[in-house]
């Protein structure tokens, strides 16, 4: 006789149930996004400085990303790949990687890896590139200020 492994009817069929756990995650993010949207981070005193800037004076990659999202959130494009490009692409990324999430729990099809090994090394080094290029004496246009 052979026994079937348990499985949640919810995780098998998707349905309402399924969903619940993406929904949850929007929800966070829509309300931490909607912070960022009403607390304007380009005024002083509101969000702690970069601990990185603050101790080396040069600038991380995720320098300027609470700028971006306020841009973003404002429908301002042009600004916030101006403060920070890598957040402008990360944003768009994680939509289009919850929808796809919220997709496949509503109709039950098992979860996967979105990206292979290789991706995500290539993905490492470009934020290891783009932190050494914004130190770049002269290379301004990648400063978040």
């Amino acid at each position: 006789m052979k026994i079937a492994p348990r499985v949640s009817p919810a995780a098998v069929t998707g349905g309402r149930r399924a969903t619940l756990l993406p929904l949850g995650v929007g929800s966070a993010a829509l309300v931490c996004v909607g912070y960022v949207a009403s607390v304007d981070p380009n005024a002083a005193g509101h969000y702690p400085t970069c601990p990185f800037l603050a101790i080396t004076g040069w600038y991380c990659p995720g320098c300027g990303a609470l700028r971006a999202v306020h841009a973003l959130a404002h429908g301002d494009l042009v600004t916030a790949l101006a403060r920070n490009p890598f957040t402008v692409v990360v944003v768009g990324y994680l939509a289009v990687t919850w929808l796809l999430w919220f997709r496949r729990s509503a109709s039950g099809r098992p979860l996967r890896w979105l990206a292979p090994p290789w991706v995500l090394y290539g993905v490492l080094s470009a934020i290891l590139a783009f932190w050494v290029l914004r130190n770049v004496p002269g290379w301004t246009w990648l400063s978040p200020a």
